[in-house]
């Protein structure tokens, strides 16, 4: 079968969320013509995999491309995040990127997007519904929009043994159940196990009827820490000098976190129980309070076995029942350690180059390359802040996001895009001071005060986090 030729500016391999943003970019700042290659059958990556109701867990204003707004820039009128700017649905997220791309992307003639394809690399990629093969020359960069690889249960294979007839599901499968169970039991103590609790409590569930199997128990978000706009001052920039404040007098690391947790800076499920992982998983005070109702909370690591009598641990052991509904949340969203640099050579590897917002590191990373020519200047503005799994990972997102801040406040130019940029949310409320009032301008005169002891105190908690991680590996 013969290879069909194509030739292109740039191939970006996903289009997912983050190679939608990419390409947004660079359709705004550069004349470049584009090539999308995609597993999936329409834009929008996982969100094509994802259970019925699923929502974004930050507001919807910093999430999408840069050039067109998801958000309608409501607030919840009702429910869990009553007062809170918009959570869209996954529904939403997908009829939004499909439009972003049949009626942006398209026109513009300067895309061409090969959905159902695989990528077998060095520019290659097929059908997976045909035997039609192409090649690509790149005359710029290929993008890998694929780093984050991000796991869902509907794609999940989960790591411990299943008995066969046990009645076991993803959580994409609730809401196709239409009969009462024994019980039921959640696995998994991450964003999509918080997700089916929810779901289960919001759909008249006893409490007492959930058994929570949570390998590890986790620091949140306080999502109301995550508000765009300037009626939310006080709670989103407020909550920043706090985590400086933090950062700037803690001793310890146990002190640091008593001190985030205190200011509301992060919450837990339960106050007794110290969290050791902390994934960026954001959650409304009420969502909270409603999760704490769950008292069977199931603490002995990870599942071994799940059998139609029992669920084993490493030597522990806890009943079920083949009526019981096991829900599979084990599935880490982003189950990726290893780093590399952003720009190398004649590929581009999207990573996140502040605390968890892909996203929005996709699109400035985009920007960079849009304005940028030298590489190691382009690996200097694009510095990646680690993606978090443990606990002490909440400080070295933030000594690295600071440092990048830093870089970024320092280069002509990059300030007014990023308080021009939708996805970036936060520098313009810092930026604008002739609209902040004297209480705003106290807490930012607060934030400035604070900087040079948080730099002065940080090698201290570093050392302290660096420890910890030699001890949590050598506990794997």
């Amino acid at each position: 079968m013969p290879v069909t030729q194509l030739e292109t500016d740039y191939l970006i391999v996903g289009c997912g969320a983050v190679g939608m943003a990419f390409a947004d970019v660079l359709l705004q700042e550069t004349d470049a013509n584009i090539v999308i290659v995609d597993k999936h059958h329409k834009p929008g990556g996982h969100w094509n995999d994802a259970y019925s109701f699923v929502t974004l867990h930050q507001p919807s204003a910093f999430y999408g491309v840069s050039s067109h707004e998801l958000s309608t820039g409501r607030k919840d009128l009702v429910g869990l995040n009553q007062g809170l700017h918009e959570l869209a649905s996954g529904d939403e997220v997908l009829a939004y990127f499909d439009q972003v791309m049949k009626h942006t992307f398209l026109p513009s003639g300067r895309v061409q997007y090969y959905p159902m394809c695989a990528y077998q690399g060095d520019g290659r990629f097929s059908s997976m519904l045909s035997d039609t093969e192409y090649s690509v020359k790149v005359n710029n960069k290929i993008i890998d929009g694929t780093y984050f690889k991000t796991s869902v249960p509907a794609t999940h294979t989960p790591n411990f043994e299943i008995e066969s007839g046990v009645n076991f599901v993803p959580l994409n499968a609730l809401p196709n159940t239409h009969s009462p169970q024994d019980g039921y039991v959640v696995v998994g103590g991450g964003k999509t196990g918080i997700d089916a609790c929810l779901w289960l409590l919001q759909n008249q569930v006893n409490p007492d009827d959930i058994t929570w199997i949570m390998p590890r128990d986790a620091w949140w978000i306080d999502r109301q820490n995550t508000q765009p706009t300037r009626e939310f001052f006080q709670h989103s920039i407020g909550a920043q000098v706090a985590q400086l404040e933090a950062m700037a007098t803690a001793k310890t690391l146990d002190e640091l976190f008593e001190k985030l947790e205190n200011s509301g800076v992060l919450l837990r499920l339960d106050p007794t129980v110290k969290p050791s992982m902390f994934h960026g998983a954001t959650v409304s005070q009420a969502e909270a309070a409603l999760l704490r109702k769950i008292k069977n909370v199931v603490r002995h690591g990870r599942v071994t076995r799940l059998g139609l009598n029992d669920i084993q641990f490493n030597g522990v052991t806890i009943p079920t029942t083949p009526n019981t509904l096991h829900i599979d949340c084990s599935a880490r969203a982003v189950p990726i350690t290893e780093q590399y640099p952003v720009f190398e050579g004649n590929t581009i590897t999207v990573q996140t180059v502040r605390s968890y917002q892909p996203v929005f590191s996709a699109a400035f990373i985009a920007h960079i390359e849009a304005n940028y020519d030298d590489e190691a200047i382009k690996n200097d503005l694009c510095k990646v802040v680690p993606l978090p799994n443990h606990d002490v990972d909440w400080l070295v997102g933030a000594a690295a996001q600071m440092q990048n801040q830093y870089r970024w406040s320092q280069e002509p130019g990059l300030r007014d895009w990023l308080i021009e940029n939708r996805l970036d949310g936060f520098t313009a409320l810092v930026q604008q001071t002739d609209e902040a009032t004297p209480e705003q301008l106290a807490l930012l005169g607060k934030m400035k005060a604070l900087v040079p002891d948080v730099i002065a105190n940080i090698p201290t908690l570093m050392a302290q986090a660096m420890q910890q991680h030699q001890r949590y590996a050598t506990q794997a």
